[in-house]
């Protein structure tokens, strides 16, 4: 359904430093990078944009499909040593379905970021 999105982050390179280790499990590169923005999504197609803005907007939740449950535990793991906040960590979410495998954290502007694999 969706194209790309973008959030509003006030320190870019932090940002940037934290998505690049973040998605690096989940096969997310860099794709595009200047002094005000930068693109990550599978090589050649950014669908995730950091905007550089002295003032972010509302906090969002991104939730990025992983290929596998190991997938999920690294994604978690690199956020959390890359200076996120766990905000769940890796399990089965019942409450969503008995196939709902994911993990949570807060990034470096409080935004709820997942990983989830459905099988």
């Amino acid at each position: 359904m969706f194209d790309h999105i973008g959030i509003h982050v006030k320190d870019l390179a932090r940002s940037l430093a934290f998505y690049e280790a973040v998605l690096a499990p989940l096969g997310y590169v860099v794709c595009s990078s200047d002094a005000g923005s930068a693109g990550l999504g599978p090589k050649g197609e950014p669908a995730l944009w950091l905007y550089a803005s002295k003032a972010p907007g509302g906090r969002v939740h991104v939730a990025f499909r992983a290929v596998d449950r190991r997938a999920v535990a690294q994604f978690h793991a690199a956020a959390v040593t890359a200076g996120g906040v766990d905000n769940g960590p890796p399990g089965v979410r019942t409450d969503y379905s008995e196939r709902y495998y994911a993990a949570f954290v807060l990034d470096p502007d409080g935004n709820n970021v997942e990983a989830v694999f459905l099988r």
